[in-house]
């Protein structure tokens, strides 16, 4: 599968990762549709892409705007041969506070919700449109890219929601992959370490640097682009499948 020509549908497309992602493929000559909560920041983003670019609203934790937008997307470009799988949530909460107040489950409720079953649900959607597209190179009719995280295997202190959605993200790569074998779509996963994203907006440098120093090699976050470098890698190299790739420059997290 190549970038240039086909049509890809980003969740959490409007800023992050899944914007870098958004803004190499339409660079590269693909067509891509914006899937965000923020429609305000979707609308931008895509007046920033320009007219290879669409917007649909979606919040993935609800059922009925993921088969929405996954319509809304096919309908508007014909067809979906990517799906990059970008949006999330990031809370964090111990399971006992220093206070005594245990950890509030309606977030982790929320945090699986958004991370892990709404990727799913977009996953599933998808992958229903994805059967009916005419089979390329090897009969592949489609590539999925989900993001997970370093976190996923080395959890932070305050991160078990979080660690327990992404480890899901991790652990669902290659059943998912030998799923949707028989329909000649592939499934990856992309573990990104410290990222430059919104989530670090108004960080102070000191912080920023003491987090760059996890990485080992190059000792600098990683940005938007490395991880859409890597997306566009995956996607276009056919016997990479079932995989999950970090993306941490040797990184291994502390407990804090």
């Amino acid at each position: 599968m190549q970038v240039k020509e086909s049509v890809a549908l980003i969740t959490g497309g409007a800023s992050g990762l899944g914007f870098g992602a958004a803004s190499r493929f339409v660079a590269r000559g693909g067509s891509v549709v914006v899937a965000d909560i923020n429609e305000a920041r979707g609308a931008e983003a895509v007046a920033e892409l320009g007219e290879q670019a669409r917007f649909v609203a979606c919040d993935v934790s609800n059922a009925d705007d993921v088969a929405a937008a996954v319509q809304g997307a096919s309908e508007a470009m014909g067809r979906i041969d990517i799906l990059v799988n970008a949006a999330g949530v990031a809370p964090a909460q111990r399971v006992i506070s220093r206070d005594g107040d245990l950890f509030d489950l309606e977030l982790f409720k929320f945090t699986v919700g958004v991370n892990l079953i709404g990727m799913f649900d977009v996953i599933r959607n998808v992958a229903g449109v994805m059967a009916a597209n005419d089979p390329g190179q090897d009969g592949e009719r489609g590539v999925i890219v989900n993001v997970a995280s370093i976190a996923a295997f080395e959890g932070q202190i305050g991160q078990a929601a979080y660690s327990a959605s992404k480890g899901g993200v991790v652990g669902m790569t290659l059943p998912i992959a030998r799923d949707l074998a028989g329909i000649g779509v592939r499934c990856n996963t992309i573990a990104p370490g410290v990222m430059d994203t919104p989530l670090l907006a108004g960080a102070p440098q000191e912080l920023l640097d003491s987090l760059a120093k996890l990485h080992v090699f190059p000792q600098r976050l990683g940005n938007a682009e490395d991880f859409a470098h890597l997306a566009q890698a995956l996607i276009e190299n056919p016997l990479i499948n079932g995989e999950v790739v970090r993306l941490d420059a040797a990184a291994r997290m502390p407990p804090k």
